[in-house]
């Protein structure tokens, strides 16, 4: 059974990704939850018209409809 990719890895490897992975993340930009949750809010809102998971889909565009029923005998 192959082992995992993470088992595989000397420990300064591990350490050395993982500090690969801060130095980019470091030169994220940050924002406020507060003035993000609420674009966030506002997008999903001014969005939802168009979800088809909040407004269902027609049968006839429903492209994993059920071709046939199920009979059990």
């Amino acid at each position: 059974v192959p082992g995992n990719m993470a088992q595989d890895l000397t420990e300064k490897e591990l350490l050395k990704m993982e500090l690969d992975q801060l130095k980019k993340e470091v030169k994220n930009e940050r924002q406020m939850v507060s003035k993000t949750g609420k674009e966030l809010k506002e997008y999903i809102e001014s969005m939802a018209a168009e979800d088809p998971l909040l407004k269902g889909v027609p049968e006839d565009k429903n492209p994993f409809k059920e071709k046939g029923g199920c009979i059990i005998s």
